[in-house]
């Protein structure tokens, strides 16, 4: 979702403090027909949440979003989008707001987006004016194909220096919407020294694979970190021990486990030790034809020339 970050950027500074950004679920829905449920949870909307205003916009791929409808108070305004296909709901104590979309088609597929407004304060001038918060965003695809969980999910790790790099590997999962996230132990979060690949499709294939990096310095190369990944068809978390071991997914409930072996890696260590060997040796051999063309042709023209 490459709008996000520029519809997070205009979440700035409210008094000092900054905004938390409303949490969508699921990431992305993947469906046929019928209706679906888009849930937006505002945490940090304090006060009187019945109140509030909420937004609704949709963006369409290669388009700016467009607001669909808002709900003030308990009262739905739109512009004409259809309002017999569009209802929104309100809970209060759970801050939750939750927009069913019914009858869907392929006119529907698009990326979801709540937003609601805020108030900031300007110490200068002694007055308050609104920023927009937007939520983490819900990719809605209308389609007869289903939705399918990573076939590959391993750690690779690699020693370089004084640093420990793990790469997180998550491969062929549909669609493409996956957040992938690091955690030292089960549950505290790593947010430095992380570079998160896009998810990307080989040109034959319909399905997607990503990868992260994390780095460590090599002292704490015993603790154990995890790469875990929250995806539509749902969650997964692996160890970075787990790679010198046994390898094994840790799903959560519904999803099947899939158990990788040592030879798997090793098998894929060799095949790329191989394409640089193979790279290497054909670079050799185009260094020694350079300097063998060198030696030969001033010969040839001394030839030429007698």
């Amino acid at each position: 979702m490459l709008l996000l970050a520029a519809l997070v950027s205009t979440a700035a500074w409210s008094c000092g403090f900054a905004q938390e950004i409303p949490v969508q679920r699921p990431l992305s829905l993947t469906k046929s027909k019928g209706s679906v449920r888009l849930e937006c949870r505002f945490n940090d909307i304090s006060g009187d949440f019945d109140g509030a205003t909420i937004h609704w916009y949709q963006q369409k791929a290669n388009k700016a979003p467009e607001r669909i409808l808002y709900l003030a108070g308990t009262k739905v305004v739109d512009k004409g989008f259809q309002e017999r296909r569009y209802r929104v709901e309100k809970f209060s104590s759970q801050k939750l707001c939750i927009l069913t979309i019914n009858d869907v088609t392929p006119d529907d597929t698009a990326t979801y987006y709540c937003a609601y407004w805020y108030d900031h304060c300007d110490f200068i001038h002694s007055e308050g004016y609104y920023s927009r918060v937007f939520g983490s965003g819900t990719k809605l695809i209308v389609s007869d194909k289903g939705q399918s969980q990573p076939s590959n999910f391993e750690i690779l790790q690699k020693k370089h220096k004084n640093q420990m790099m793990y790469v997180c590997l998550i491969e062929k999962f549909y669609p493409e919407v996956i957040r992938v996230t690091w955690t030292e132990g089960e549950n505290q979060k790593v947010t430095e020294n992380i570079v998160k690949g896009e998810a990307w499709r080989p040109t034959e294939e319909d399905k997607y694979s990503i990868s992260s990096w994390l780095t460590v310095p090599e002292e704490n190369k015993d603790k154990k970190y995890f790469c875990n990944y929250e995806h539509e068809s749902g969650k997964g978390s692996r160890a970075n021990e787990d790679s010198s071991q046994k390898e094994e997914c840790i799903p959560s409930p519904g999803n099947s486990t899939v158990v990788f072996n040592r030879d798997h890696l090793y098998h894929r260590t060799a095949y790329l030790v191989y394409i640089v060997l193979l790279l290497k040796s054909s670079m050799y051999y185009l260094i020694v034809l350079f300097f063998i063309y060198r030696a030969w042709a001033p010969t040839k023209h001394r030839r030429k020339k007698a």
